[in-house]
């Protein structure tokens, strides 16, 4: 039976309430369930983020690495974009529970990842070639949508920006508001990956770089810049990552801009929502994208 990491368990019971304690609760039995059903061998240590457990294991002689995550609006549809993209551009889906979520994907080296680049512009450029070759096809039906997502966004903007105190945050989330409400009726339909980061892009054998840990939605390309933005953040790169990544998807840059503001007034709504500070980095990246001429 296996420890299931403490950094793990305390980030469950932090923000997944019920559900995490369950998941952690149900782990060491179901890791011992797969490693059975799917006659796999445990080969190395545990891994682990806030949600999810990775357990490098062997199968048939081939390595590959075993996942578990609370299944949710989130991680559902994280299967079938993985089916859908068929490892061009992101790991490879080699096996699936419906019931509980859980994976087998192929084994790509932890130890690299795109983080460990040191010329962030070469990453990424990286991050824009993955995207390009992510969201160049449409989402599989049934996945959640950007048009939902937005149309919340936009009921929950009005009383929730009334709680922000300083007026120029309040402005400037307004400003983002009616950004995405300018591009609403167009949210696109193609598949996207939405959390694509530089610790979400490890190194591989069979491409110098893959895509990991999708949280898909069908919608337009330009929600899926924000994370390369204010993941490793350089202000003065803000405006230089957002034009690369613009032009190796060949976007439009004003709704490509519209929809990174969405991803800022999305993570504001979460902050109100949930009494934190607004995040300072947000506020910041709002600020230069917005002024930022597009033409």
């Amino acid at each position: 039976m296996i420890d299931v990491p403490v950094g793990l368990v305390e980030s469950q019971y932090t923000y997944a309430g019920e559900a995490g304690r369950a998941f952690v609760a149900a782990l060491p039995a179901r890791v011992e369930e797969f490693l059975e059903r799917w006659e796999l061998t445990v080969d190395g240590p545990l891994m682990h983020g806030m949600a999810a457990l990775v357990v490098p294991v062997v199968g048939g002689g081939r390595p590959a690495a075993l996942k578990f995550q609370v299944l949710d609006e989130e991680t559902e549809g994280e299967p079938v974009a993985l089916r859908a993209w068929d490892g061009d551009g992101a790991v490879r889906l080699l096996a699936h529970d419906d019931g509980t979520g859980t994976m087998l994907l192929e084994r790509l080296d932890s130890d690299r990842m795109l983080s460990d680049v040191e010329d962030s512009r070469k990453a990424v450029v990286v991050i824009a070639e993955l995207l390009a070759r992510l969201t160049a096809g449409p989402a599989p039906e049934g996945m959640r949508r950007l048009s939902d997502i937005a149309a919340r966004m936009l009921a929950d903007a009005p009383e929730a920006l009334r709680r922000v105190t300083d007026p120029a945050e309040r402005a400037l989330l307004a400003d983002c508001a009616a950004a995405v409400r300018e591009v609403a009726d167009e949210p696109g339909d193609r598949l996207l990956h939405w959390d694509l980061h530089f610790e979400n892009v490890l190194a591989a054998e069979r491409e110098p770089w893959l895509a990991i840990d999708p949280k898909p939605l069908a919608g337009d390309p330009g929600f899926d810049l924000w994370p390369a933005l204010n993941n490793r953040f350089e202000p003065q790169e803000t405006v230089w990552r957002f034009d690369a990544m613009s032009g190796v998807l060949g976007l439009d840059r004003e709704r490509a801009r519209a929809w990174t503001l969405g991803r800022v007034l999305q993570n504001a709504l979460w902050d109100i929502e949930d009494g934190r500070e607004l995040g300072a980095v947000d506020l910041e990246i709002a600020r230069r994208l917005r002024t930022h001429p597009t033409s």
